[in-house]
């Protein structure tokens, strides 16, 4: 016989949401060891200043004091700017934190964090009238660019992000790519 396995808890819908700019840029995150040691990534590996992924992991180096004051631990976030993706008319390079709850003012200067559309119950009618105010207003993140890429909705009872699409969320994205 097999062991029991509980069916898990379901979180509810109308609970809270936290609504964010989806910035297109590379992901990217930064790890604080306990003995104070700082490390870059991007999704999906390990990146050194040798092995780069635009530049991210030389400014996580230049940068790495600075950074310490993030603490112990991972660190998510969007590297974005000159040359990456949309590029937001930008002359430089930025790193915005994904997890806005946490990080406000108190932050390391060097640091941004993704920008807070709305925060509160979650309804289908606020998401949409959330990405349509960011499409007629433009970024955010970058007053005056006018092609922001979407929006990320955090549920908070359920810890699951999710992302909507300024233009073909309907569309897989390698459909996008491919025409």
């Amino acid at each position: 016989m097999s062991d029991f396995v509980p069916f898990p808890k379901i979180p509810r819908l109308k609970r809270g949401c936290v609504i964010t700019e989806k910035i297109d840029g590379t992901n990217a995150q930064i790890v604080v060891g306990e003995d104070g040691s700082v490390r870059a990534g991007s999704r999906n590996r390990w990146i050194s200043p040798e092995d780069d992924n635009f530049g991210f992991a030389r400014w996580v180096a230049e940068h790495a004091d600075g950074l310490r004051e993030l603490g112990p631990g991972q660190h998510f976030g969007e590297w974005w700017g000159l040359g990456i993706q949309r590029g937001y008319g930008l002359h430089e390079r930025r790193f915005s934190l994904f997890n806005a709850g946490r990080w406000g003012q108190d932050r390391p200067a060097c640091c941004g964090v993704v920008p807070v559309l709305y925060a509160g119950d979650f309804s289908t009618t606020i998401v949409d009238m959330e990405l349509a105010a960011l499409k007629d207003m433009g970024s955010v993140a970058a007053p005056g660019f006018d092609k922001p890429e979407g929006i990320i909705v955090y549920m908070t009872a359920a810890r699951h992000t999710y992302k909507v699409l300024a233009e073909n969320d309907n569309e897989p994205k390698g459909a996008q790519e491919a025409a």
